[in-house]
This record gives C-alpha cells, sequence and structure tokens, in this order.
C-alpha cells in the first residue's frame, strides 16, 4: 500500500437542513477525503499512470501543466509519490492556500498575473501558454489537462462509487464544468447503467458560454475557462445550469454552518444547482453531486475570510 491506494472510495452523505420542504434527496460526494483534499486526485493518478504506460513519461522525466490549484497540488502529489519532479503553471487568481499546498508538494511554480484577481478567458489561455513554453524543453511530459483524454478516465470509478453506494436508484447528477472530464467520466458510468439518468452541468453566471452566453470574469475557482472545453460532450448531457459566484459563495458557508460540510465554493455551485434541480424532481427523488474540494483550500478568501 501506498498514498495512491488511498485515492477514491470516498463517502455519500445526505444534505439535511439547506434542502427546502418538497425537494428531492440531495446526496454528496465528501471527494475531500482523496489525499490532497480534492476529487482531482483520481484524474491525476490516472493521467500520470497511463503516461507511464505508454512511453509518454518515462524515468527521469519532468512534468508539466497549467492549472488553477487543485490538478496542480494532485499532480504534484502523484509526482511526488512517484519520483518525478513537475513544473505548475498557475496564478495569483487562485488562493493562497493553493499555491503553497503545490509547493509544499515540491512543485516550481511560474505564476501568470490575472486580471483583477479573476478567471478569466484570457488567464486560461495565458497559462496554456506559458506551459507550452516549458513543455517544449527536453524530457518533458505536459499532461495539458484541457485536452487530455485520460483524465476522463479518472473519474470512471467516481460514476461507479455513486451507482454502488445509491443501490442504482439515483436520478441525477449535478456538477459544474472546469475541463469537462470529471462530469463526462460520471456522466458515462450512469448513462451506461440507466440511460434515463439526468446530467446536469453548471457553470458560472458571469461567464456562461456553455449557455450561449458571453464569457466574462468569476470568482468561482476552478470551473467556467470562459470558452467550451475540449473535453466537452454535449451528447452525455440533458441541462446547462448557470449559478452566480456569490450565490455559490453563500451556499458554500450555509453548509460548512448548518451540514459540517467545510468546501470550497464550485462545492456551493453545485448544492445550489442541485436543490435546483431537486425541487423540480420532487421528494421521491434523488440527485447526487460533489463537494469537489475542501474549505481549507479557501481560508484566505472572501468565502470564509473573517474581518479583523
Amino acid at each position: 500500500m501506498d498514498i495512491l491506494n488511498a485515492i477514491g472510495n470516498t463517502s455519500l452523505v445526505r444534505l439535511r437542513r439547506v434542502v427546502p420542504p418538497g425537494c428531492a434527496s440531495i446526496l454528496v460526494k465528501l471527494e475531500w477525503e482523496n489525499p490532497t483534499g480534492s476529487m482531482k486526485d483520481r484524474m491525476a493518478e490516472a493521467v500520470i499512470s497511463r503516461a507511464e504506460a505508454d512511453g509518454r513519461l518515462k524515468p527521469g522525466y519532468t512534468v508539466v501543466e497549467y492549472t488553477g490549484g487543485s490538478t496542480g497540488a494532485s499532480l504534484a502529489l502523484v509526482c511526488a509519490a512517484k519520483g518525478y519532479p513537475i513544473k505548475i503553471v498557475t496564478s495569483d487568481a487562485f488562493s493562497r492556500e493553493k499555491l503553497d499546498h503545490m509547493a509544499a508538494l515540491g512543485a516550481e511554480l511560474t505564476l501568470v498575473e490575472s486580471e483583477g484577481g479573476g478567471t478569466t478567458k484570457k488567464l486560461i489561455l495565458d497559462m496554456i501558454e506559458a506551459a507550452r513554453t516549458l513543455s517544449q524543453e527536453p524530457h518533458t511530459y505536459w499532461t495539458d489537462q484541457l485536452n487530455n483524454q485520460d483524465s476522463i478516465t479518472g473519474y470512471h470509478a467516481l460514476g461507479e462509487e455513486i451507482w454502488r453506494q445509491t443501490d442504482g436508484k439515483v436520478d441525477a447528477f449535478v456538477h459544474c464544468v472546469g475541463t469537462a472530464a470529471s462530469s463526462r467520466g460520471v456522466a458515462a458510468v450512469l448513462k451506461r447503467h440507466d440511460p434515463g439518468i439526468r446530467i446536469v452541468v453548471v457553470e458560472p453566471a458571469e461567464s456562461a458560454v456553455l449557455s450561449g452566453g458571453q464569457p466574462g470574469p468569476h470568482k468561482i475557482e476552478g470551473v467556467g475557462i470562459g470558452y467550451i472545453p475540449p473535453l466537452w460532450e454535449p451528447a452525455l448531457v440533458d441541462e446547462v445550469l448557470a449559478v452566480k459566484t456569490d450565490d455559490a459563495k453563500e451556499m458554500a458557508r450555509r453548509i460548512a454552518r448548518e451540514e459540517a460540510l467545510f468546501a470550497g465554493t464550485s462545492s456551493g455551485t453545485n448544492v445550489v444547482a442541485a436543490i435546483e434541480i431537486g425541487r423540480r424532481l420532487g421528494p421521491d427523488a434523488t440527485v447526487a453531486t460533489l463537494m469537489a474540494d475542501s474549505g481549507l483550500k479557501y481560508l484566505s478568501t472572501d468565502v470564509y475570510r473573517t474581518t479583523r
């Protein structure tokens, strides 16, 4: 056994106090139980192990990636466990905790300056270009998460866990979109078990490009890249919902106070959307969603920071 064996098989719990009367049961997967406190450990292990298996990643190589933080920490963990150096392109737009976490696990960071601390299309593209430059050095493997099909396979087990833990009694799965790998991986598994399961993806209302809107800056870290992600597969999606950043932050605070679940902003986004779907489906239905990462990653941000 090593640390990578601790990835996956996270708990599934029911929300009890933030769910309004007449709503479906809302079940949440506690993805912060993964070693870095994030669901991204699943994809990081998959992309590294699959690259090793087919020779794209060889002993002595350096791994390169652009990331808002959670993917970077997960890749840094896997690389530390396997002995690979890692260089990560990230930004001041993301929480101090995420940057420090990546560095603590041995990552060499390159910071790209944001516009006012928001996630924008320009920021994402600038980060990608900086990573592309690093990837041209000899003996590197660029995981390139937005284009890497291997990341989808990392979430197949998550779909199987949801199916098993609900005894197949799940009517909808709700999750916000960053690269689209996690929603796509889970959706493929759940739809294979039951094509009638409703798959609902969520995006920031300030940058609702999947809904046909215009890109814009927002503060829901890790999602809403400002353009259609290359891994996006609309055939697996039944509906797209948009959630405002302020509503996501407030729900994250509420689930901490009222449910004792300490999660990040994207998890608040998921719960807002899951409740909306749950209202429609009614009290006999079951909706599953994800606590994508831990609130410990956001203590320095305005989601949780107290004034002093």
